[in-house]
C-alpha cells in the first residue's frame, strides 16, 4: 500500500475529513492546510520530517516503522497488546487532562492561510499582462501582513533596492491608492509594480530605480490599481 493510502486509511478510521486532521496537527504546533493534506493522500507530495512525525501523532500511529516499512514495533516494541492499550490509555488520559496541550488552541487560525500567488511576474521593468487565472495557492504564516489578498513574483530591477527580480510581494487588493503608495497596477494592457506620484497636473508611475524613466499616465488609456503592496 503506497504512503497516501496508508494516509487516507488511517484519517478515515479515525473517523476525521482532511480538514479536521488539519486542525488537529494545528494544535500540535504544525499549521497546515487541508489541502497539503489532500496531496499527500494522492501523492502528489510529500510531508517533511516534522510533519510527518506529527502526522503520525495526530493518527494515533505508534509502529511507523511497521506500518510504513513492514518491519518492528517502533515505540510499543517489548509490549504485548496489553502493554500497548495501557500506553496509549495513558496517553489519552495526558491529553484529557489539558495540561499538556498548546496554550493557544486557536494559534494555527491567527497565523496560517492561504493565499493565491500569481506565476506571471509582474514586471518591474518593461510590464507584464497579470493573468487572473494563472496561479497557485500557497501557504502562509505570520510573515506575510494579516491584510494581503494575493502575492505576486516581481521580475525586473527597476524597484530596486527595495524590491528585486525574483521576490515575493504581497498585496492588498484595493481600487485606489495615495500618491507615495507602491501598489500593483495594470496599465495599458500590462501589469506594473511601480510608487503611484504626481508629475505636475499628471499621474505617473514611478519607478525606485533612478535608471529608469517614470511611466506617465496618459488620461485616454485607464489605470487601474490592483492593489497596494503591504511588503
Amino acid at each position: 500500500m503506497e504512503f497516501g493510502e496508508i494516509l487516507a486509511k488511517k484519517r478515515r478510521e479515525l473517523g476525521l475529513n482532511q480538514s479536521q486532521l488539519a486542525d488537529k496537527m494545528c494544535l500540535m504546533g504544525m499549521p497546515l492546510s487541508n489541502q497539503a493534506i489532500s496531496k499527500w493522500e494522492k501523492g502528489t507530495t510529500l510531508p517533511n520530517a516534522r510533519q510527518f512525525l506529527t502526522l503520525c501523532r495526530a493518527l494515533n500511529i505508534d509502529d511507523i516503522n511497521g506500518l510504513f516499512l513492514g518491519g518492528g514495533e517502533g515505540v510499543f516494541h517489548g509490549l504485548n497488546a496489553d502493554g500497548r492499550r495501557k500506553a496509549l490509555d495513558y496517553i489519552e488520559l495526558l491529553r484529557e487532562s489539558g495540561r499538556y496541550e498548546p496554550r493557544d488552541r486557536d494559534l494555527c487560525r491567527r497565523t496560517f492561510r492561504s493565499l493565491p500567488l500569481y506565476s506571471m511576474a509582474v514586471s518591474a521593468g518593461t510590464g507584464q499582462f497579470l493573468d487572473g487565472e494563472d496561479y497557485e495557492m500557497v501557504d502562509v504564516g505570520a510573515e506575510v501582513p494579516e491584510g494581503a489578498n494575493f502575492g505576486v513574483r516581481v521580475s525586473g530591477d527597476s524597484m530596486e533596492p527595495e524590491f528585486h527580480d525574483g521576490d515575493t510581494v504581497w498585496v492588498r487588493q484595493q481600487r485606489s491608492l495615495m500618491t507615495g503608495e507602491i501598489g500593483i497596477f495594470l496599465y495599458d494592457g500590462n501589469a506594473y509594480l511601480k510608487e503611484l506620484t504626481a508629475k505636475g497636473d499628471k499621474i505617473a508611475l514611478r519607478s525606485l530605480n533612478p535608471k529608469y524613466n517614470d511611466i506617465i499616465v496618459s488620461p485616454e488609456l485607464p489605470l487601474r490599481v490592483l492593489g497596494k503592496v503591504l511588503r
